[in-house]
């Protein structure tokens, strides 16, 4: 696209002790292609710009992955499948209940879910969290390279930005961190009445869901057909029902790559 570096090269060398490797072929067409069957599976529609966009994240994954170990998923195709659709198929129900001015993605690793939906809305502030400066680091390479406005990086714990109620969250969504009790207590502190809060999970965790605290509660479980993965994936909308801050503190951390 016009006006912008090379997507997916890292400008900084890689730290001391890092284990170099080849990142694997990039066939930028045929990947265009599998994206737009991937969107049509999930019947919505997208302009080219973005489209392309989330191909140019996706070859910035592939080549920091070389370095920085950002996600043991390592061929591009897999990462479409596993990474850039999987976090696509929540954008439908999610913007039935928007729109989002200001979304929080807690523990946003390689940029998934934040990335995807700060591409696909272009006009909402998306606030990641990511408390490793490796992954933080390259979010921050997204953010300038993909040319991003809106994407904003804090590289600490969601614990450390209860106060910072300047956020002002309308959805806080996860995928792959910890657990739901965790994820609840952690962000108990930022919810609103109209806050939406989301966690995107593999099979229904029916335990974790008993596990809730007794202020929080699953309001639906959203079942998920993703294009192109034969994985059981869930979008779990919670709600809270009780006055903030009676949830419990844990630590943190992530359950997946």
């Amino acid at each position: 696209m016009a006006g912008r570096k090379e997507a997916g090269k890292p400008s900084r060398p890689a730290p001391r002790g890092a284990v170099l490797r080849t990142a694997p072929a990039f066939d930028r067409n045929a990947l265009i292609g599998a994206l737009d069957e991937g969107l049509a599976g999930l019947q919505m529609a997208m302009p080219q710009s973005q489209r392309e966009r989330l191909i140019d994240y996706l070859a910035l994954l592939s080549r920091w992955n070389a370095v920085y170990n950002l996600t043991a998923v390592r061929e591009p195709e897999a990462m479409l499948a596993q990474h850039l659709l999987d976090s696509l198929a929540i954008v439908p129900p999610l913007a039935a209940r928007g729109p989002f001015r200001s979304v929080v993605d807690v523990g946003s690793g390689g940029g998934l879910p934040g990335v995807v939906l700060a591409i696909a809305w272009p006009d909402a502030v998306v606030h990641l969290v990511e408390p490793v400066g490796k992954k933080a680091a390259f979010l921050r390479q997204c953010a300038s390279e993909l040319g991003l406005a809106g994407l904003q990086v804090h590289m600490t714990r969601i614990e450390s930005l209860a106060e910072r109620r300047e956020l002002d969250a309308d959805l806080i969504v996860c995928r792959a961190f910890a657990s739901l009790s965790d994820f609840v207590s952690g962000v108990d502190p930022l919810v609103s009445p109209t806050t939406t809060v989301a966690a995107m999970k593999g099979r229904l965790p029916a335990d974790e869901i008993s596990c809730l605290p007794k202020n929080w509660r699953l309001q639906q479980a959203l079942r998920l057909d993703v294009p192109r993965l034969e994985a059981e994936r869930h979008l779990l909308m919670l709600e809270r029902i009780g006055e903030p801050g009676s949830a419990p503190s844990h630590r943190f951390a992530r359950n997946a790559p």
